[in-house]
């Protein structure tokens, strides 16, 4: 490349006329020099598109043929010898300054270097020291310095902020074509706004596509965006820098707790997405939103096959299917679940370890808005009549047989809403709703989470609907089983419209009957008042569970074994104990009471601590203890 600008007359002055000379000389040189580099096993992408990384860094941010001059004077110095030597005789110092490039170019390169042309504004030329302007030397960053040389690497300034994307090994989909389509096609590439849950799945498709266009991928936390304006913008320049030299695209990805995605893609030229549930659209323009739904069930066992390899996951079986059909666990979910199994499992405990390894996963993003119920209650602890066991246990085999009917049999195909096994449990209190509920929890080996109203109901218009959806969402993932305590509280029914109040507690109750029907989980609704829950909301309802107050036999066997095989006791008699008008949560109590006031004596839980348990239990529920009862258990 010969020098492009002409050398303007200057003074006379044999160091200048040495400089003239050297700087057409080296330009070449350098030119030559970069263009050998070239010839190393690892030319730049754009190198067959320009002939020389100078040409491209020109190309890339529009220089004129005086910017690239001027571009070869700060770099060259560095890169070759000669004109270091030049322009040490010239100005007496290692790098030229801006004296000596009006020297050489004439007032134009004062235009050039100001900061908002190219030159500084893309951070290819700093003006270094403290002195008058025309003192300033110009020197070429170090990552400008390796473009040049042929050399490409994440910059040292993003280190740690911005990180590489390999290609993902995946077969396209609707969202990596559409991304491929949108950064093909448009004029001026739009901001991609990824909406959707997976945001391991938004940037696989990102990968795929960008991989597919020639771009390099890398991504950033939106955590990690400076919250100052001043900081962001260093941050957009060096980016953008970034993206030009690699030849690359960014990914922004964003949860919930973040906001300052868009206002990072607002200050970035470069090709952008920003992936998030629902990420806020920048000003910037153009703009496209693309929705990245959560892998379908045969995509998350195509997944499985992935991260478990071929003998393992053939191996599982049937069991591969459940995994699929019960998690709704993302890429990452899933590998990571991968991860947590041994390399030498063997194959006969691979299935309920891998299990295991999914809800753990799957409970992540639910422990932060539900409480998780851990118990080892077993059907033998449930005292019901047989019709209501029956009941129960039809409902554990609806939802280990899901998979079956919705996917293999075609449910799903027909009709994908409604497929889930929302249940009411009504009864009074203590009769065995919660019990049940972690009964069938233990039976499906599944997490079962209890949902806090105090946390999801908001007297704020529409954040129960927001609270709700985020309850849905992680649930979806989960797995896990849903517990509604006291849902009369929630889910009563819909009042007659008398004004703004009614309208909206009227919206938030049908969105919560569009997403049980939506669910595809089990979900557990308890009450004290059935009566009080909306009819349109009972329709909505596969199972309706009615817990009857035990009588004095089922009392008497709830008695029977309520104390651990590990408790001593003595005297006790579960017939007379059966007199106690109590349901079996109130039985318990007593029962746990009695057992702290014997170990206090050092003895054996007897008659006479289980009646001093009772007198609390009575004065607690503000109930009169009947002669008849005291005498029951004297």
């Amino acid at each position: 490349m010969m020098l492009q600008t002409p050398i303007p007359d200057a003074a006379e002055g044999t160091a200048i006329d040495t400089m003239r000379a050297a700087l057409a000389l080296h330009c070449n040189a350098l030119a030559d020099r970069i263009e050998a580099a070239h010839a190393t096993p690892e030319p730049l992408a754009r190198d067959t598109l320009f002939g020389s990384a100078l040409e491209a860094a020109a190309a890339l941010f529009h220089l004129t043929p005086l910017e690239t001059d001027l571009l070869c004077l700060a770099a060259g110095p560095d890169l070759h010898a000669g004109l270091a030597k030049a322009v040490s005789d010239a100005t007496g110092g290692a790098r030229a300054d801006v004296s000596l490039a009006l020297t050489l170019f004439g007032p134009a390169a004062w235009t050039a270097l100001c900061p908002a042309a190219p030159l500084r504004h893309h951070l290819l030329i700093a003006l270094e020291g403290t002195g008058p302007m025309l003192r300033r030397e110009l020197a070429c960053d170090e990552r400008v310095l390796h473009f040049l040389m042929g050399l490409t690497y994440v910059d040292a300034h993003l280190d740690g902020v911005l990180h590489p994307v390999p290609p993902a090994p995946m077969a396209e989909d609707a969202p990596t074509r559409a991304i491929a389509a949108a950064w093909t096609t448009a004029e001026a590439l739009p901001v991609l706004l990824l909406a959707g849950p997976d945001i391991a799945g938004s940037r696989a498709a990102m990968s795929t596509a960008t991989a597919e266009l020639g771009l390099a991928l890398f991504r950033l936390s939106a955590h990690d965006i400076p919250a100052n304006w001043t900081d962001r913008h260093a941050l957009a320049r060096y980016l953008d820098r970034e993206l030009a030299l690699s030849a690359g695209s960014l990914l922004i990805e964003a949860d919930e707790t973040t906001s300052a995605a868009g206002a990072l893609a607002d200050q970035l030229n470069g090709p952008t997405a920003i992936s998030g549930a629902d990420p806020d659209a920048p000003e910037r323009t153009p703009r496209l939103r693309i929705d990245v739904p959560a892998p379908d069930v045969p995509q998350r066992r195509a997944i499985w096959q992935d991260v478990l390899g071929a003998p393992r996951a053939d191996g599982l079986g049937p069991v591969l299917d459940r995994l699929s059909g019960q998690f709704g666990l993302d890429h990452s979910g899933m590998r990571a679940a991968a991860d947590m199994i041994p390399p030498d499992t063997r194959m006969d405990t691979l299935a309920p370890a891998l299990w295991q390894a999914a809800r753990v996963q799957g409970r992540r993003r639910l422990n932060g808005l539900a409480q998780r119920i851990v118990s080892q209650a077993t059907w033998d602890d449930l005292v019901l009549p047989a019709p209501v066991l029956a009941q129960l246990r039809d409902l554990a085999t609806h939802v280990r047989q899901s998979w079956q009917v919705s996917e293999s049999w075609g449910w799903r195909d027909k009709s994908p809403r409604g497929l889930g096994a929302a249940a009411l449990f009504s009864g009074a209190s203590g009769t065995g709703k919660t019990l049940a509920a972690e009964v069938i929890a233990g039976e499906l080996a599944l997490d079962l989470f209890r949902i806090d109203l105090s946390q999801v109901v908001s007297k704020y218009i529409g954040e129960t609907e927001k609270n709700l959806s985020r309850v849905f969402t992680a649930a979806e993932q989960s797995g896990a089983i849903l517990l509604f305590d006291e849902a009369d509280a929630l889910f009563g029914k819909r009042s007659e419209v008398k004004d703004s109040h009614d309208r909206y507690a009227n919206i938030e109750v049908s969105y919560l009957l569009q997403q049980m029907e939506a669910y595809r989980g089990l979900a557990i609704l308890t009450t004290n008042q059935k009566n009080a829950l909306d009819q349109a909301f009972l329709r909505r309802l596969r199972f309706v569970v009615t817990f009857p107050f035990p009588d004095a036999a089922a009392r008497a066997a709830i008695w029977a074994r309520i104390f651990p095989a590990a408790t001593p006791t003595a005297g006790l008699d579960p017939a007379r104990l059966a007199r106690l008008n109590l349901a079996g949560g109130a039985i318990r109590s007593v029962a746990l009471n009695a057992s702290y006031l014997a170990a206090e004596t050092g003895g054996p839980v007897e008659m006479t601590h289980v009646l001093a348990a009772v007198e609390r239990e009575y004065a607690k529920l503000e109930k009169p203890l009947s002669a008849s009862e005291r005498r029951a258990i004297e």
